[in-house]
Order: structure tokens, then sequence, then C-alpha cells
């Protein structure tokens, strides 16, 4: 009934399910326009993780905490001393009231997480006074964070190099159950694109692992496949890439990538994957047509997978810089709890992101 207490006239009915049909339309291109990273940000929201930021001074770290702190998709942990950390979000009126500021040395977890190191090391040779050293190093005492489940996951390499990084993850928290290998991976999002999954990609390795073999590539490849459908939701594609598509060019480097998808479809055999692959012949239709006709995967390849880190890391940045993508990475995998290095030229907004995308990974 309408205000007036009488039957709806039939005109009053059809403008109300235009109305209604008009709201819903809107509704689901606005959903579809929705950029990549605020999909993940809003799966973020789903289940609050706490992510612990050791580059606790960087000024890019501390914005990057304040946005989010107030988009609200991640508890956040930052590592440095409490009036520095404090002193830079108050000259640039950076919001981070609800971020846990802490100072190694002051914690009431120091000497727990010195010993639990030490215990993890000694075989190592690591004495207690090395442990102590160590874990008044931000990085250490955020992993050892991580591992003693204070936080869900880690993000650094603003200012460290990835070695920093990657050093005292594999040392603290290791690798997780069943994987050989540790490798880093890209998530690209090139705007207005046709090819991939709407323009979004995995580039691996692309920073970590320089001359992999047939059967780390493999490896590579099967983790990679997993981190795509984890962070995109849709089924990857994984191209081996090389030089040559099926056969044109013959040469240990083409070989190698022959091998590697010969092993890695006796590993995964339900896995859609193929090479060898031109990068054309992968993601293009067209030209997967003539250059590979019957591939399961050519010319809609999602999943990249380089053959070496100087063709992964070169890719990445070409199409970041050229296609003007997102690029979110370099993302860690096979690491036991979500870990991700970030480039040195990183934005806050990149570091916002990849806190996203490791409260995301957090969730499994």
């Amino acid at each position: 009934m309408n205000p007036s207490g009488k039957r709806p006239s039939k005109k009053y009915l059809v403008l109300l399910v235009i109305s209604l049909y008009n709201i819903k339309d809107i509704k689901e291109k606005g959903e579809m326009n929705m950029s990549f990273i605020e999909t993940i940000k809003q799966r973020a929201k789903q289940d609050i993780k706490t992510i612990v930021l050791p580059e606790g001074n960087d000024i890019r770290t501390i914005e990057a905490a304040k946005i989010a702190l107030e988009e609200g998709y991640a508890n956040i942990i930052l590592i440095g001393k409490q009036e520095e950390i404090t002193k830079i979000a108050n000259e640039h009126n950076f919001d981070i009231s609800k971020a846990k500021i802490i100072n190694p040395v002051d914690s009431e977890n120091y000497e727990d997480f010195v010993q639990a190191f030490y215990e993890l090391r000694k075989n190592k040779g690591i004495t207690i006074e090395k442990a102590k050293e160590l874990i008044k190093d931000e990085t250490y005492f955020g992993m050892m964070m991580v591992k003693q489940g204070l936080a869900d996951g880690l993000v650094s390499g603003a200012v460290h190099s990835t070695a920093d990084t990657l050093r005292p993850a594999l040392q603290i928290l290791k690798t997780a159950p069943g994987t050989k290998l540790v490798s880093a991976f890209f998530l690209m999002v090139v705007p207005n694109c046709e090819y991939g999954e709407d323009g979004a990609f995995v580039f691996s390795d692309s920073g970590l692992n320089e001359y992999p073999d047939a059967d780390s590539l493999s490896e590579i490849a099967i983790a990679s496949s997993k981190s795509f459908e984890q962070l995109v939701g849709k089924e990857s594609k994984v191209a081996m890439l090389s030089y040559s598509t099926y056969g044109s060019a013959n040469s240990p480097l083409t070989e190698k990538v022959v091998e590697a998808t010969k092993i890695l479809k006796e590993k995964m055999p339900d896995l859609v994957c193929d090479g060898e692959l031109q990068l054309d012949a992968a993601i293009i239709p067209e030209i997967a047509a003539r250059k590979a006709p019957g591939s399961p995967v050519a010319g809609k390849a999602n999943t990249l997978i380089f053959p070496d880190l100087d063709a992964g890391n070169i890719g990445y940045k070409l199409v970041q810089r050229l296609a003007k993508a997102e690029a979110y990475g370099p993302l860690c995998q096979g690491i036991a709890k979500p870990v991700n290095d970030l480039s040195r030229g990183c934005s806050s907004e990149d570091i916002a992101g990849v806190i996203a995308i490791t409260a995301v990974q957090a969730q499994e």
C-alpha cells in the first residue's frame, strides 16, 4: 500500500520494479569496478588479523599503518622506539593511535624470545649472547612475534634487503610442511587489460631464485598456482615461459623449460598448465591459435613462470612502468607463516596493499 492507504497503481509498481532493477545493476557494476586491492581489503575485514611491521620508523610504513587502521582491515604492530615513531606520525598528522608500538629491548617478551630463539638455533652454533643481540633487531623480534602467535604475519623490505627479511624468516619460521623451495612472486594488476584474469596475473619467480633448475621451476609453478587461486579466487592457468613455443627453438635454455613442464605435469596432473610458451602465445588468444593450437593454457594464462630471475624481474618492472600496473610484492610462498617482502622503491600505498594481502594469506 502507498501512504494514502490505496492499492498502488500498475504504473507505480512498474516504476518500483525498474528502480529496484537499476539499484541492483548499479550495485553489481560497482562491485565489478572495485579494484583488486579493494576486494582484498574487503576480504581482510572478514577476519581481522594482526600484522607486524618491523620498519616502524620509516615514514612510508607509518603511513601504511595509518591506512590499514583507518580502513579497518588489519591490526598493526610497529616495531621501533615509541618516541621516534610517534614524532614522525605527529609531524605528518598520521593517526596511528590504534597501533601497538614495541621496542624490542623494552618488551616484556624480550627474554622469552631470546631463550626461544636460542633453543631453535643452538644446534646451528648460536650462543645465548648472540641470541640476545639478534632479538634486539626489529625483524628478528617481529618474526618471533609471528612464531609465538602474537602476530599473524609480517611485512618488511621498504628499508631492508630481501636477504635481511628472509634470513630470519627461514631461521625462525622455517618452510611450510611439504615445501621444497621458498620463492617470491609479484601479483600484477594491469588496468584496462583483457588478458589474464581481467588483468590480474602472478609473475614468478620475480624476486628470489636466480637460476632455478627444471625441478625448482616445477616447484615454483605449483606454489604460484596456489597463490593465484588463494588471492584472486579463480582457477590458475600456468604458462611455463620461454623464448620458444613448442620447439620453435632449441637450446639448453628451452630444454630446461620443456623438462620443467614435464615434471610439473607428473607432479600435478590435474593442474591446468603448459609449456614451453612464448609470452604472446601464453596470453593472446589469436597468437595462441597459430603457435599452440589445442593448448589448455595458451591464450588464457594468468600464472606466468619465468625461466630465471633476470626474466622475471625485468618482466614485472616493464609491465609496472609501461602498462602502469599495480605490482604487489615480492610476496613470499613456501614459508610456514605469511611473510612478505617489499621493493625498496615502494610507496605507502604499496605497503598498505601488501598488509591486506598478508592478512588474507593469514586467514588460510
